[in-house]
């Protein structure tokens, strides 16, 4: 089969580098490739147009140097067009260069800010601080030659018809993360735009019996029903579910290639945990809604695109995870369909007391399916080897740290076979027992585990001692406790800004040129008093007691009286605050949330 993965080098030319001329009228765009040719945006109607270089370009303007556009926004002043600052080089996959994205810059298109009011111009920076947040988030990734939204299989089966296809126009849809930035300027001008994924990529130079080869690891996080930890969970209307992430292990060795694919996402089923104040907020199973009717959307599109799913459900089988697996089993018995295997193992429950060795009995009951399905492999001649005929869908409550534990150890067991295909491994010799590399490979999971979970909880993820060392430490179990107490503050105090920046920049909310003109803004939306007061308050009890309790020389009658009063004002205070939980919690003003269904707000 002639594969667009034979023909990659064959695509069209997105340009590396550029020169970018902000003049009065006019904002030029010069490829240091092409010259001879511009991308000129007129700053009056913002319309864009690429023309032969005549010299339109004043002299004196000086140049700034960009490596690529990311698309462009609209908010209150008018469109923001979003560049490549700095870049950062990752290493090379199939002979293409992979970069990092290190920091953006947002140059506004119109030529003035007169046109809008002062509450709407301090609206606009801060949709413009949203978006900066959203791309700090780490990590962004880009190539200029190299389809990063497809898997090596998914891109041997791209008929070769498509090289002649613009990147943007051929990419995986679900993890184009710029999309929305580049969908309505893209078509004409696609050698501008840069199309970018968000997830995760190490790509490491290994040596094994003096054979040496590239091993890299690919994550890919869906840019559908994405947002943070606890205000995203589950599945909406379209079978998309929360926390999608698709994570693929390359190696590469005298032209042959291989790949292995593993997927991981929230519970096909609609339920939320919204956070309340409470360290672990109540779920909350829907009870209205057709979940099969959505789970079975979930996994048609699954198996059309991956194949036969072995589901690795990894929450407790008691306590306050029961309900949901019981509604997850039940909604999979229902599907009745022979592609979808249900495996489920109380990851908790089995390894508790440290007993991380007992993850084997999960890994050996579904060796034989990890057997059956295979993995990718292309001859060094450009043949076809093998298929890979289905992945394993892997998932926990919020599907990072057990997760990542559990596809770390997939991933090594398929890695010692496809090492051993490839002639870079002997016969009977395994990853685990090649010490330099299988430290490599604990670190790379480990740092992946983190970036994954960064991505989703805000903080670097649970159980990576595990990852890393092998065995789990009392060290590893005060890093978790650190991150633990990491995450239920920005779940609940910041993470509905971080909420409000992913809707802005995927255009799950659409900013209005009227708000705070003729029209609301949602962001003018301030808290009720006691928000700001009952914290106060608290405070002011808080530092009389600690002061009454630490500086007293003598303790008497009137001391302790003193004492039991603004001790008890601290626990009237936190009483009255948890029990208006919801109201201090930083929830998304853009949107509003029930059920896997969006509901904007209306100006």
């Amino acid at each position: 089969m002639n594969s667009l993965l034979t023909d990659i080098k064959a695509t069209p030319l997105i340009y590396d580098e550029f020169k970018i001329y902000i003049c009065p009228n006019n904002i030029f765009i010069e490829p240091v490739q092409n010259p001879n040719i511009i991308l000129n945006i007129d700053r009056i109607d913002f319309t864009t147009q690429k023309q032969t270089n005549n010299g339109q370009i004043p002299i004196e303007i000086k140049s700034q140097t960009i490596a690529g556009i990311l698309g462009v926004v609209k908010l209150l002043i008018g469109p923001y067009i979003i560049v490549i600052k700095k870049k950062e080089f990752v290493g090379k996959l199939d002979g293409h260069d992979i970069w990092k994205l290190i920091d953006i810059d947002i140059l506004p298109i119109p030529k003035t800010r007169l046109h809008i009011n002062e509450i709407q111009d301090r609206m606009d920076i801060e949709y413009l601080n949203m978006i900066k947040q959203t791309f700090n988030t780490p990590y962004y990734y880009f190539s200029y030659t190299y389809d990063l939204t497809h898997t090596m299989q998914r891109l041997y089966n791209i008929p070769s018809s498509f090289v002649n296809t613009p990147m943007f126009a051929r990419a995986d849809q679900r993890f184009l993360w710029n999309y929305f930035l580049i969908k309505n300027f893209c078509m004409d001008h696609h050698e501008f735009f840069v199309p970018i994924i968000h997830g995760f990529i190490a790509i490491n130079n290994c040596t094994l019996n003096g054979k040496d080869f590239v091993w890299t690891v690919v994550s890919r996080r869906s840019r559908n029903r994405h947002g943070p930890r606890l205000l995203k969970r589950g599945i909406d209307q379209n079978g998309n579910v929360a926390n999608f992430v698709e994570t693929e292990m390359i190696v590469e060795y005298n032209n042959t290639k291989s790949s292995y694919v593993q997927t991981r996402g929230s519970i096909p089923l609609y339920w939320a945990q919204y956070p309340t104040l409470k360290y672990k907020p109540a779920m909350q199973i829907a009870q209205n809604e057709n979940h099969l009717e959505a789970a079975t959307i979930h996994f048609n599109e699954q198996i059309s695109i991956y194949g036969q799913q072995i589901l690795i459900n990894l929450i407790d089988q008691r306590g306050a995870e029961q309900e949901l697996e019981r509604n997850y089993h039940d909604i999979v018995t229902m599907l009745d369909n022979n592609k979808i295997k249900y495996e489920a193992f109380d990851f908790h429950s089995e390894c508790k007391k440290m007993r991380w060795d007992r993850l084997s009995i999960l890994v050996n009951r579904v060796a034989h399916e990890q057997d059956n399905l295979k993995y990718f492999l292309l001859g060094s001649d450009g043949k076809l080897l093998i298929l890979q005929k289905g992945v394993f869908r892997t998932n926990c409550v919020d599907c990072l740290d057990r997760t990542n534990v559990v596809q770390s150890l997939l991933g090594r067991r398929i890695l010692t076979v496809m090492l051993q295909k490839m002639d870079i491994l002997n016969f009977g010799q395994k990853v685990e027992d090649q010490l330099d590399f299988e430290s490599l490979f604990k670190s790379v999971w480990a740092d992946h585990a983190d970036i994954i979970s960064i991505q989703y909880s805000g903080t670097g993820a649970l159980k990576t001692d595990f990852t890393r060392t092998g065995k789990r430490t009392y060290n590893g179990m005060f890093r978790d406790l650190k991150n633990s107490l990491l995450r239920y503050y920005k779940n609940n105090l910041r993470d509905g800004v971080r909420q409000d920046s992913i809707d802005l920049v995927l255009g799950n909310y659409v900013v209005n040129a009227e708000e705070s003109a003729s029209l609301s803004s949602p962001l003018e939306v301030r808290p009720a008093l006691k928000y700001f007061m009952y914290p106060i308050i608290l405070m002011i009890a808080l530092a009389m007691f600690m002061a009454n309790a630490v500086f007293t020389s003598e303790y008497n009658t009137g001391t302790y009286i003193f004492l039991l009063f603004w001790g008890t004002m601290v626990m009237c205070v936190l009483s009255l605050i948890f029990y208006y939980g919801k109201e201090f919690v930083n929830y998304p003003r853009l949107s509003s949330f029930d059920n896997g269904r969006r509901h904007h707000h209306q100006s």
